[in-house]
């Protein structure tokens, strides 16, 4: 019986590591060494408060699919009465298209970024080659398995970030405090909203949700909780290497730094991992546009309305790759479109996971209630301030 309840929730860890996976893309390499490199140890606990909230959220959303047999957009739509629940339904799918078409913009830039790192090769032309690539995949539906193997690439990139992490002048004393302990040094909130964007990731709610596996409450706790947090130590560990930058982030001087301290192979390795974090992101983003629509407007899966959706979110990253954006900052400010994007999705879901009729004994406690308001409030505050100064300036 251990070894049964071992297995599966060593099956639990590796399933939910998609979630982790979606989260460590060319947002999370970029904003968190941005953020170690401009303001040192200041932002770490932002990482602590996203990755807890990345946790508490997805496991609601996880709780709702297992306990009522439906997803969350499904939840959230016939929790309403018509044409209420049509019009709660498109917003929400307004959301997350903006969100992933945000996020798409940063991938397929992450992704040329990274091949231009290894090939010299211009940008719109990489672009083009990236963009046929994953409409082909996406078309044919074979991403999930190409997805998996970018993500071990990633991860692999990660344990070089880790070795290179031991490195940084700091104490366990100061890293312990600055996990926990709220700053924010002048001109930090875009960013502070743009590591909030890049790991709790909107739409993986949705996506999350549409794809929970039949298993245990049990199991899929312990499989969010480790696979997040492990995503989590590898965006800690992102915003140490950034410490070893101490003039404005580029991604050759991260490439330069890690083939000085590990060999030129660290180099190269950052460069395909930047491209295969890109990539795969660049395949999920448009799939879960297309998926929360199958969800929220029973969009039948693999229809001409499907492909049209996660057709245009992929023009959207095209269409950035081929103006030639300067990938750095628009990757910073579409996390950050989705950081602010945040509270509005999480309030569904919010009054959905403490639905009694829906959830029966399955619903919200008290302490969970209390976190995932923290996570809605700070985010609303945090979002709103930051829309306050747009308009402002």
């Amino acid at each position: 019986m251990k070894a049964i309840s071992l297995r599966a929730g060593l099956g639990s860890i590796l399933f939910w590591s998609v979630i982790s996976a979606a989260f460590i893309g060319p947002g999370s390499v970029t904003a968190c060494a941005i953020a170690g490199s401009r303001y040192g140890l200041d932002l770490l606990w932002v990482l602590t408060f996203a990755t807890l909230g990345t946790v508490w959220l997805q496991e609601a959303a996880s709780r709702i699919t297992l306990t009522t047999g439906r997803d969350l957009g499904q939840v959230i739509r016939q929790s309403y009465s018509e044409p209420t629940g049509r019009r709660v339904a498109w917003a929400l799918f307004g959301a997350i298209f903006l969100g992933c078409a945000a996020y798409q913009a940063g991938n397929i830039l992450g992704a040329v970024a990274g091949l231009s790192l290894l090939t010299g090769l211009p940008a719109p032309t990489l672009t083009v080659v990236v963009g046929i690539g994953c409409a082909a995949l996406l078309w044919i539906g074979s991403t999930q398995g190409l997805a998996n193997m970018l993500g071990l690439v990633v991860f692999a990139m990660g344990g070089a970030f880790v070795y290179v992490a031991f490195g940084t002048p700091v104490t366990p004393l100061a890293l312990t405090k600055a996990l926990v302990v709220p700053t924010m040094p002048s001109g930090s909130l875009l960013l502070i909203n743009g590591l909030i964007g890049t790991t709790i990731v909107p739409y993986n709610l949705f996506f999350g949700s549409s794809i929970s596996p039949n298993q245990s409450l049990a199991d899929m706790r312990l499989g969010i909780w480790v696979a997040v947090v492990l995503g989590g130590i590898i965006s800690v560990v992102l915003l140490l290497a950034g410490l070893l930058i101490p003039n404005d982030f580029t991604y050759a001087h991260m490439a330069t730094v890690l083939a000085e301290r590990l060999g030129t192979w660290a180099g190269t390795l950052f460069a395909f991992g930047l491209f295969a974090a890109g990539f795969a992101s660049s395949l999920t983003a448009p799939l879960a546009a297309a998926i929360t629509a199958t969800s929220l407007l029973n969009v039948p899966r693999n229809s001409p309305t499907f492909r049209l959706i996660w057709a245009l979110v992929l023009a959207t990253g095209i269409g950035f790759g081929l103006a030639n954006a300067t990938p750095i900052p628009v990757i910073v400010a579409v996390q950050a479109i989705n950081g602010i994007l945040l509270p509005f999705v999480t309030v569904f879901l919010f009054r959905a996971v403490n639905d009694r009729a829906l959830l029966g004994e399955h619903v919200n406690s008290l302490s969970q209630n209390l976190a995932m308001g923290l996570v809605v409030l700070v985010t609303a505050v945090l979002g709103g301030w930051n829309i306050w100064l747009a308009i402002a300036s």
